[in-house]
């Protein structure tokens, strides 16, 4: 199972925002769901070893994490606004410090930076880190942790320090490319491609 997570710095954390301005009082809810399609879609079906978290830190309540579980997810269309429906009803549910389902494959629960980089073996994508190419399989992690359209803060940085940095090129690419290219390294390594 490979895990994703993708900090939303102004992600709206009510239900609230509205489907036609995902990018604007949505708090570039857009990005986030390009990434969760990213993370989950190929051409006919859907990643059954994928899971994908979103941490939410716009207004009002700062701290909500929305997880897409591929395994066993249904009635999600890679559509950004189709993807947005599915935040909005993780987000319309009280939550509590542990995950709670808010549909198939869906859930929604507050945490911080810190208490997701608890739970798996992460890795940041950084321009200046060892490039993805050169690690061996076996030594792959378990998730990569990336952000939204702005640089990690201070804070993050120092949640970060001491993560494995790896880079995917010489170009700075958005957080659903980046997706796509770390599954494809995955696809081809698992394939046996070179």
């Amino acid at each position: 199972m490979t895990s994703f997570t993708v900090i939303g710095h102004t992600a709206c954390t009510n239900a609230s925002f509205p489907l036609q301005d995902l990018p604007g009082t949505g708090g570039r809810m857009d990005l986030l769901c390009r990434t969760v399609a990213s993370s989950l879609f190929l051409s006919h079906g859907i990643r059954k070893d994928i899971i994908c978290d979103i941490i939410l830190l716009g207004p009002p309540y700062p701290g909500r994490i929305i997880r897409f579980d591929g395994s066993a997810m249904r009635n999600l269309s890679p559509d950004e606004r189709n993807v947005a429906s599915h935040i909005k009803k993780a987000l319309s549910i009280p939550a509590g410090k542990l995950f709670r389902e808010a549909g198939p494959g869906l859930y929604t629960r507050k945490g911080t930076l810190e208490d997701q980089l608890a739970e798996k073996r992460y890795a940041v994508l950084d321009e200046s880190g060892t490039d993805i190419r050169k690690i061996g399989f076996e030594d792959m992690p378990d998730a990569f942790l990336l952000s939204d359209n702005r640089n990690f803060s201070d804070d993050e940085m120092s949640c970060i320090r001491g993560l494995p940095k790896y880079s995917l090129g010489p170009e700075i690419v958005h957080a659903d490319h980046a997706i796509v290219l770390i599954l494809n390294e995955i696809d081809r390594r698992r394939s046996g491609w070179n």
